[in-house]
């Protein structure tokens, strides 16, 4: 009998153990102490000193982040094809042109097919716009009837009426809070946005689905995740867009939510054609601090979501102090392009000042290359955003892109597209 005790003892004792290690931090108090790498000083303790010397250490960071803990994307040498599905002259009310873009990706005798929606505004040429994922397709941004329903995988939603993983006509116009087509246009921007899982269904097939059809299976630890590949896509949709003489690919603004904010910050990382970007509660992984253990961490991002890193990511499951990089030289990264984050203030999961930390931390970068960064190691008070080269703002409310951020990045774009 003591021996039974002593067994049901040490076992509960080890379930204590793991619920304490699993409980989320959200109390700054317990943050860790730590010590992030700086951008600005080479793997060998060398300093940089000059924007030639920030190039090489740009590389090394990347390859870093690359290897680590997004992975490597194979080298693309296929053929982009495209097909307007559909054109509207007077969509919206007549406030914008619609079009519709069937692309298909192929590489030897593999295709990949996604359809791209892009709204323009009537009377705008050469319009900024706004490139960013959506969650559940295409039909459920808009309103309008005859927006193609996707026929690939989906999440199931009640909200959006998702069932058996299939989109359909129940979703229509069922995310317009999150995309106010209408407002957008009227300042004078255009979105094309396209349903990210056309690129790589969001769940763990083992890399069977989605772009990975496109390329030899074979994996290894440093491999591409989905974030990558998703990333990856946003790339072939700007190769589409350099054939588009509607759309000026120089005025390009790559954005995201949340999982899709990860996605739009190491998509500009990778690829220097998009002039602008934003993060929207974009966390573990996008731009908050890894390091500070707070909210969703390393570990608890790679248990839910084993496929969105690679492999090697998992290496720092609790072990964030070993990670070579941290989030502020993602965002240094994308120096000296301007770039803007914000968090919610109920959005403890995703570490609001640890997103907020990250902009001030990839400020030296900026300021390096001449740029106009954050100078003191504040949180703005919630609703009073920070515009420079690097901004941040914080609103009241939780986890979603909400109208009120999209006036605060139409203000900042204007400020940059409108000079």
């Amino acid at each position: 009998m003591k021996k039974i005790f002593s067994i049901l003892f040490f076992l509960l004792g080890s379930f204590l153990l793991i619920a304490q290690q699993s409980a989320p931090n959200y109390d700054e108090a317990k943050i860790p102490v730590y010590s992030l790498p700086d951008p600005l000083v080479f793997d060998n303790g060398l300093t940089v000193n000059s924007k030639k010397d920030w190039e090489k250490r740009r590389k090394e960071i990347y390859q870093s982040f690359e290897k680590e803990i997004y992975g490597v994307a194979p080298e693309w040498t296929g053929k982009l094809k495209s097909t307007i599905v559909s054109q509207k002259d007077n969509a919206l009310n007549g406030l914008a042109k619609r079009k519709q873009v069937h692309l298909q990706l192929i590489n030897n005798d593999r295709k990949l097919e996604i359809v791209i929606l892009i709204y323009l505004p009537q009377n705008y040429k050469n319009a900024p716009i706004f490139l960013g994922y959506n969650f559940n397709g295409n039909h459920t941004t808009s309103t309008e009837t005859d927006i193609i329903i996707t026929d690939t995988w989906v999440r199931n939603n009640e909200k959006i009426g998702t069932l058996d993983n299939r989109a359909n006509e129940n979703g229509r116009g069922k995310s317009v809070s999150r995309w106010p087509m209408k407002e957008i246009i009227s300042r004078g921007f255009g979105v094309a946005t396209l349903y990210y899982g056309e690129i790589d269904p969001d769940y763990d097939d083992g890399f069977k689905n989605g772009v990975h059809q496109l390329f030899d299976s074979s994996r290894i630890s440093s491999s591409w995740g989905s974030i990558a590949t998703w990333a990856w896509g946003l790339s072939r949709v700007m190769d589409y867009f350099e054939t588009d003489k509607e759309i000026n690919v120089k005025r390009v603004i790559v954005m995201g939510h949340s999982r899709l904010g990860k996605t739009a910050l190491w998509a500009a990382a990778s690829d220097k054609r998009y002039a602008m970007v934003i993060s929207n509660n974009s966390g573990c992984g996008g731009a908050a601090i890894s390091r500070r253990k707070f909210g969703e961490t390393v570990s608890s991002i790679n248990n839910v979501f084993p496929h969105w890193f690679c492999d090697n990511f998992k290496k720092f499951n609790d072990n964030e102090d070993l990670l070579p990089v941290d989030q502020h030289e993602l965002i240094a990264l994308i120096a000296p392009r301007p770039v803007s984050v914000a968090s919610a203030a109920e959005d403890l999961w995703a570490d609001p000042k640890g997103e907020f930390l990250s902009c001030f931390y990839a400020s030296p970068v900026y300021e390096l290359l001449g740029m106009k960064s954050f100078a003191k190691n504040e949180m703005p008070p919630l609703n009073k955003p920070v515009y420079g080269d690097i901004s941040y703002h914080v609103r009241d409310g939780k986890h979603d892109i909400t109208s009120l951020d999209w006036k605060y990045y139409m203000d900042y774009a204007a400020s940059y597209f409108n000079k």
